[in-house]
């Protein structure tokens, strides 16, 4: 459905398609800013074939609060106050400017939700992904800016976003070289119809939408991370840190996490082990004892995304749950959520968007083969 969209919204306005990329980040910024462009299919549907009926959401209370109790899988973050956001050279401006937040503590995942996972979940509530249903014509112009032509029938099918390498060196101006629409492309056919889940039963589950992490949230008796939440666990209580594991950077001789090793997009060297998603723990935790909170998949929040968030942050700002609606000069045709953390696409010489005050928003419909989610759980 994103690339429906996007492929209607560039073919409308040659100039973007043209645009020069200045830095490798503008080349960047096309792909989310496109990306965001997807079809707010979820939002629109809102008792669509699929969604958990309310009587199939596990209701039983959480199995202990507060340090001690007893939530497999799950780690205790003790409340605090921390620097959020950054200064970095790196930094995107909706990381800017650092500001003090406290957050209460609060229980997170130790890992990604694995394909293992999600299976019992889909086996528990026959649940059916947004990637696994075509989207209409409607429901894609009302998210598109007006004037734009209408989607041709045969863009009209089940699908997702499939990252595909290029075969040569290319220009990082236009992502339509290595993102494909593919049909038939969804959580248990990762890469499309010829692909499948075998042997990657303990990778992180991939081509899930907001309202699919929220869903299986909800089931497992849980709920999605703030954004606050996301990166004070993510720091490791290593405060203002550039990565989540320190100051020096990872490296092939010691990878700290699944990132892009080679050239982008067309040789990846495989020196960290994975050319994709990699099985959950295989690179060292973080100081908080969890996996994979920089690299593999990027993490749905629960927070709608406010590109300008920070900048009406004034003093300490107390459990910040995000707006009331996405905001987004650049993207305002589309309602978007917020995700961290990076992913195995991630590389220095294109983005370096797996620092721990990363983040970007995205249409809560979309599927995408680097895009999955963990869970958390207040207290109380």
């Amino acid at each position: 459905m994103v690339i429906i969209a996007i492929s209607i919204v560039l073919n409308a306005v040659p100039a973007i398609k043209n645009m020069p990329a200045k830095t490798p980040q503008i080349a960047l910024m096309l792909v989310l800013g496109a990306v965001a462009f997807g079809i707010s299919f979820g939002l629109s549907r809102m008792n669509r074939p699929g969604e958990v009926p309310p009587e199939q959401v596990k209701k039983a209370a959480p199995s202990g609060s507060g340090p001690g109790a007893d939530r497999p899988g799950m780690v205790w973050i003790s409340g605090g106050e921390f620097r959020m956001g950054t200064g970095d050279k790196d930094a995107w401006d909706d990381e800017k400017p650092i500001h003090r937040v406290r957050v209460d503590g609060f229980w997170i995942d130790v890992t990604e939700v694995t394909n293992a996972q999600f299976q019992k979940f889909v086996d528990a509530t026959s649940y059916v992904t947004t990637a696994e249903q075509a989207p209409s014509a409607e429901e894609i112009m009302a998210q598109v800016p007006p004037g734009t032509p209408p989607p041709t029938p045969d863009m009209l099918v089940a699908g997702a976003v499939v990252f595909t390498p290029t075969n040569e060196k290319v220009p990082l101006n236009d992502f339509r070289q290595w993102w494909r629409w593919t049909p038939g492309a969804n959580w248990k056919h990762p890469e499309g119809p010829q692909s499948d889940l075998k042997g990657r039963e303990d990778h992180p589950v991939v081509q899930v939408s907001w309202d699919d992490a929220n869903a299986y949230a909800k089931w497992a008796g849980k709920r999605l991370p703030t954004e606050a939440e996301w990166e004070f666990a993510a720091r490791g209580r290593l405060d203002g840190t550039r990565y989540v594991w320190g100051s020096e950077p990872s490296t092939t001789s010691d990878p700290k996490a699944n990132l892009w090793t080679g050239e982008f997009p067309f040789n990846n060297t495989k020196e960290d082990g994975y050319v994709r998603t990699a099985p959950v723990k295989s690179f060292p935790p973080n100081g908080n004892g969890l996996y994979d909170m920089s690299g593999n998949v990027w993490e749905w929040c629960s927070d709608w995304y406010d590109r300008e968030a920070y900048r009406a942050r004034t003093g300490v700002t107390v459990n910040p749950q995000g707006p009331d609606r996405s905001n987004d000069p650049l993207r305002p045709f589309q309602p978007q959520r917020s995700q961290r953390g990076g992913s195995f696409l991630c590389h220095d010489s294109y983005c370096s968007r797996y620092r721990p005050s990363a983040r970007h928003g995205c249409s809560p419909d979309t599927g995408m083969s680097h895009v999955g989610f963990r869970c958390a759980a207040s207290a109380n």
